[in-house]
């Protein structure tokens, strides 16, 4: 009783200045040839949508950590049945494995721009994924939305999930500011960071996410 919710405003976030950032939201990570656009979801952000939106309008692959990992297992593969066998005893598939597996699906795709959903989520994972892959960002989006409103929307959403309850919801919101966030300090401290206000209509900050990307010309669109 009387716990509340891990606020971004508790945090040393100097490091990215001038954004103020308030609280945890989506990150999309966009990189140079092949471009690779990465989303870290902090929940009820409306990533998922935005990140649909990218795929639909700008031509993107779209490659999830999750699904890579699960279709390696179900393909019975000497290296699926090491990464069942981690997830199984409860260790943590080492970021290399999905790197490589993210690295593969890129060169299979025959595309050289993607969205990659859920990875990285910390800082270790970012590392990994730069030495792996030789991409590095050219920017950050950070979709910014208070933790009030993100509250709201996952509690109003009504698609049955039992983690939509308040404590579980401020739990996976702590989770988020501790693992993704240092992310964003990383290429905010860069300088790298453009700040998406989410709290917004979906339409409306799509028109933004647009509006930023336009400089890029046919490295996007």
């Amino acid at each position: 009783m009387g716990r509340r919710a891990l606020s971004l405003s508790d945090l040393p976030l100097s490091s990215l200045s001038p954004y103020e950032i308030v609280s945890p939201a989506a990150v999309v990570i966009v990189g140079a040839a092949p471009s690779s656009y990465t989303a870290i979801g902090g929940p009820g952000s409306g990533k998922g949508t935005q990140c649909a939106n990218i795929v639909k309008n700008f031509g993107f692959t779209h490659l999830s950590a999750g699904d890579l990992l699960r279709a390696e297992i179900s393909s019975g593969s000497e290296n699926g049945t090491m990464i069942q066998n981690m997830i199984k005893e409860g260790k943590i598939v080492p970021s290399e494995v999905t790197v490589k597996l993210l690295q593969r699906a890129m060169k299979e795709s025959g595309n050289n721009k993607f969205l990659i959903d859920g990875f990285p989520r910390n800082e270790e994972n970012r590392a990994a994924f730069e030495e792996v892959t030789k991409i590095v960002p050219e920017f950050v989006l950070f979709f910014d939305c208070p933790e009030e409103e993100m509250e709201r929307r996952l509690l109003n959403r009504n698609q049955g999930r039992v983690d939509d309850n308040v404590e579980t919801i401020r739990k996976r919101f702590k989770v988020f500011i501790e693992s993704s966030i240092p992310v964003v300090e990383h290429y905010g401290s860069k300088g790298k960071v453009h700040k998406v206000n989410a709290a917004r209509p979906v339409e409306e900050v799509f028109e933004t996410v647009k509006q930023i990307f336009s400089p890029y010309g046919a490295n996007v669109f």
